[in-house]
C-alpha cells in the first residue's frame, strides 16, 4: 500500500480535475474521453461534470456500483486503511471535497492523500 503519483492531464496540468484522474484509472480510458463523457452528462442534467450527481450516474451507467464505508470508525478509516483492506482490484473513493483512485492496495492522486477519510467509493 503506497502513494503512486498519477497524472493523465495530457499537459500535465495540476488543476481541479480529481474525479477525470480517478476515472481514468478506474476506467482505464484517457483524460479526453472521461472529460467529454461527463461533461456531456452534466449537459443532460444541467449540472457541472464535477459533481457528485453527475460523474455518479456517469458511472452509475457505465456499470459500476457505490457502496458506503464501513461503519466502525467512520471518522478514522483513511485511504490508506481502505488500500490495506483492498489489495486486488481498482476502486474510486470519494473524501471530502476529494476523488482518489486505488488499485491493487496503492493510491494513485497528484498529491499524497493517504490520510483522507473517505465517504463512500466505487468499483
Amino acid at each position: 500500500m503506497s502513494y503512486v503519483y498519477f497524472n493523465p492531464n495530457p499537459e500535465r496540468k495540476k488543476t481541479i480535475d480529481c474525479t477525470i484522474r480517478a476515472i481514468c484509472l478506474l476506467t482505464g480510458w484517457d483524460w479526453e474521453t472521461v472529460y467529454l463523457g461527463t461533461t456531456a452528462q452534466g449537459l443532460v442534467m444541467h449540472d457541472m461534470p464535477e459533481s457528485d450527481a453527475v460523474w455518479g450516474k456517469y458511472l452509475h451507467d457505465l456499470g459500476y456500483q457505490r457502496y458506503p464505508m464501513p461503519d466502525a470508525c467512520p471518522y478514522c478509516y483513511t485511504v490508506k486503511d481502505f488500500c490495506y483492506d483492498h489489495p486486488v482490484g481498482k476502486f474510486l473513493l470519494k473524501t471530502q471535497g476529494h476523488v482518489v483512485a486505488v488499485q491493487d492496495g496503492d493510491y494513485y492522486d497528484t498529491g499524497d492523500s493517504g490520510d483522507e477519510i473517505p465517504i463512500y467509493y466505487w468499483s
